[in-house]
């Protein structure tokens, strides 16, 4: 055995675990599952995600995280409502298929969310039968708006085109996100639940945040949002408010301890502070941080001042996959270089497989539900069989899990007591009719938005312009790898 590991039965009633131990009494009509030969551990949670990303997971090489929503209309334009059904199951299955049986999705609609687009998203996760926190990720402010600089180059035939661009209806916005919650949170016996999600906060009006505040509060439910993700995000925020972004959320009330901010790559040792004091958290996404040039994440900070912080993949169309494993390989690899030769400072296997289980079961708000394996416990469970060439030999575990394993020898997944994956194929879908579907229609909507991927095309050397010269302002922090 691995260093830290035990021998043990388990025993699942209906949707939990009800014991763990050696020897354990068989009820009658129990079905058995031989687990030998196999590591059992909590199932993995990835705090931050985009379904609408999968079908377009791919495209792009060398974007910036403006880059890549300048092309927003590009990627997700003229989906129809089985596209949005599909984009979700496909991310699902992906991140089943790697050991992940819990997720947070902010996934989207062009030009924004409809009903009918979150019952999809929600109904693929159903399908599919993961747990998952549905959020539709909305804003009511154009994007190129919030770009310093981008006004005064473009010429003026497009500055026309783009000031004629109309932000979502901010009303509309938010009773799209109070009826989400009505009607679907805690649907699938509580499986699925409904999150609010202003997408980025300088992308937002002030009346639109204060909105997001009060559905939460009113309905109990949890707010997540991109949080000084570049930092342009943040130098447009300081601009706006004369403060940090974080310090203006705190002051209209949005932080507390269901607020999760995914990134959290500029955020200032006052931002940290600020987290702390109000219990809220961070959902890290090193694979997609590096992928877009973004920054390295203060998270040793985070985690000294008591932040929680848990793991995600981000969207497909920036760390190009849904595998925890490959985020957990990143996050326990980026944060060395940050502190050099001062090891006691840097980020760990132990660190790193505490947020993608505990830090992220608190990111979803279900601390005391997911995200460890014991007696009272939701049975989420996944099975990874030992005779590999990633878990031999198997000295220590979580170093292995970290580092090593990547996914591939996840043989069975368990979900409220639900087999959903079993030798590696899922049970709930047909995967060959999903993987020819997906095919297909991304293939149609390339063609279809045509004109989209142009006009991005058009702005793309503008908006690169005045990125580069808003990240040369200063600002009391940097988190590139290179002074600017």
């Amino acid at each position: 055995m691995g260093k830290g590991l035990e021998q043990a039965d388990f025993l699942i009633t209906e949707d939990r675990i009800a014991e763990i131990g050696m020897n354990l009494r068989v009820p009658e009509r129990a079905k058995i599952i031989d687990a030998a030969g196999h590591l059992i551990l909590p199932g993995l949670i990835n705090a931050h995600t985009h379904a609408h990303n999968n079908l377009m997971k791919g495209t792009a090489d060398n974007w910036t995280l403006e880059d890549l929503l300048n092309h927003g209309g590009a990627l997700n334009g003229n989906r129809t409502i089985e596209d949005h059904y599909l984009s979700a199951a496909l991310g699902a299955v992906e991140m089943l298929k790697s050991g992940c049986s819990a997720t947070y999705d902010l996934f989207m609609g062009i030009p924004f969310p409809t009903i009918e687009i979150i019952e999809a998203v929600i109904q693929a996760y159903k399908d599919v039968g993961l747990r998952a926190v549905v959020a539709p990720a909305v804003a009511d402010t154009v994007f190129y708006q919030t770009i310093p600089f981008l006004m005064e180059l473009l010429p003026p035939d497009l500055k026309a085109r783009v000031e004629e661009m109309k932000a979502a209806p901010t009303d509309k916005m938010l009773l799209l996100s109070e009826e989400g919650i009505r009607r679907w949170n805690g649907t699938a016996g509580g499986r699925i639940r409904v999150g609010v999600a202003p997408t980025i906060p300088g992308q937002c009006t002030d009346e639109f945040l204060n909105g997001c505040a009060r559905i939460a509060r009113e309905y109990g439910v949890g707010v997540h949002t991109h949080l000084v993700e570049t930092k342009v995000q943040a130098l447009f925020g300081q601009k706006r408010w004369g403060k940090t972004v974080t310090a203006h959320l705190a002051e209209i009330g949005l932080l507390n301890p269901k607020f999760v901010g995914a990134h959290g790559v500029w955020l200032t040792a006052e931002d940290i502070k600020i987290l702390a004091d109000q219990g809220a958290n961070i959902a890290h996404n090193p694979a997609s941080n590096l992928k877009l040039g973004s920054g390295i994440a203060p998270i040793r900070e985070l985690l000294d001042a008591g932040v929680n912080v848990g793991l995600g993949c981000d969207g497909s169309m920036s760390s190009d996959n849904q595998n925890l494993f490959e985020a957990m390989r990143f996050a326990s690899l980026i944060g060395k270089i940050r502190f050099p030769h001062q090891t006691q400072r840097w980020v760990g296997a132990r660190d790193t497989w505490k947020m993608v289980t505990q830090g992220s079961a608190r990111i979803l708000d279900l601390a005391n539900e997911i995200g460890e394996l014991a007696p009272g416990r939701k049975a989420d469970l996944i099975l990874l069989k030992e005779e590999s060439p990633y878990l031999t030999p198997l000295n220590d575990f979580l170093n292995v899990l970290s580092y090593i394993e990547n996914g591939q020898d996840v043989a069975m997944v368990i979900v409220d007591g639900r087999i959903i994956l079993d030798g590696g194929r899922v049970t709930t879908i047909n995967e060959n009719r999903l993987w020819a579907q997906a095919q297909e229609r991304a293939e149609v909507l390339r063609g279809q938005n045509a004109e989209a991927w142009n006009f991005a095309k058009i702005l793309a050397p503008y908006l690169a312009k005045a990125t580069q010269k808003t990240v040369s302002l200063p600002f009391p922090i940097n988190r590139y790898a290179v002074p600017i």
